[in-house]
């Protein structure tokens, strides 16, 4: 049995209302994807506070066009991740926006974690451990996606302070339970997540624990704006006649009163 065969899956659920809303809540070490519709938005929450969530995008109808961290980090001119970046592709076009930000840093520069990684960073010990690697190998082979197509992934609520001199490190996170980000799809996109089975670092706390995956339509919304707007406007037009007809009213009645004169 493959190890992520023993592995919780994540549970989703459809709102009440219908088809405009998705939940999905991703257990401890467990990986979950999803296409994003052009105009959908996608929230990631963490709900017990300090999980790094390991995420990777590709154009859905062209997974050749993928999230690129050179091309992002120099189109906003930093390395973190808050409200308004745009994750740019390998062709310098935009995937996503953040459009929301409760923690206000996410990294880009810290990587995935790996069998490989983590027996060299942590001993050999470690190498039986389930790794974000394994995660986006297993959930990406779903959608015909190999080793050769994972890139430098960004990792949401991951803590990477990078010194003056470039040194880095992985601490204590910032984030809290129930803080949350949100980004809207720039075009279709298929979306990867690995929830960071990390225990030999503080990116998880030590602990790794679930995240909650929201997608919603944001055009049904505004497109119900819409209608209400449309009512309105037709509740006034109507208005607007009453106020004409009983203008017409007035005026027959003073011509009246003009020919009794």
């Amino acid at each position: 049995m493959k190890p992520e065969e023993t592995l919780p899956k994540p549970e989703e659920t459809l709102s009440k209302a219908g088809a405009p809303l998705r939940t999905a809540v991703v257990p401890a070490r467990a990986a979950w994807s999803a296409v994003i519709r052009e105009g959908e938005s996608l929230t990631v929450t963490d709900l017990r506070g300090n999980q790094a969530v390991d995420f990777l995008v590709y154009d859905a109808h062209d997974t050749a066009v993928r999230y690129s961290a050179p091309d992002t980090i120099q189109a906003q001119g930093g390395i973190f991740l808050t409200t308004g970046s745009v994750l740019m592709s390998n062709e310098h076009t935009p995937l996503m926006t953040v459009t929301a930000d409760d923690v206000g840093r996410h990294d880009t520069v810290g990587g995935a974690c790996s069998k490989e990684s983590n027996t060299l960073r942590y001993g050999h010990h470690t190498w039986s451990q389930h790794a974000c690697v394994d995660n986006f190998l297993a959930e990406g082979a779903k959608h015909g996606l190999g080793k050769r197509d994972l890139v430098s992934n960004i990792n949401w609520y991951m803590n990477v302070p990078v010194e003056q001199d470039g040194t880095l490190g992985i601490v204590d996170g910032i984030s809290a339970p129930g803080l949350s980000l949100t980004l809207r799809a720039e075009r279709d996109v298929l979306v990867l997540v690995s929830n960071c089975p990390q225990i030999n670092n503080p990116c998880n706390g030590f602990d790794p624990t679930p995240v909650e995956m929201t997608i919603e339509a944001t055009g049904a919304t505004t497109g119900a704006a819409g209608a209400t707007t449309g009512t309105a406007g037709t509740t006034t037009g109507a208005a607007g006649a009453t106020t004409g007809a009983a203008g017409a009213t007035t005026a027959a009645a003073q011509t009246a009163i003009g020919a009794g004169a």
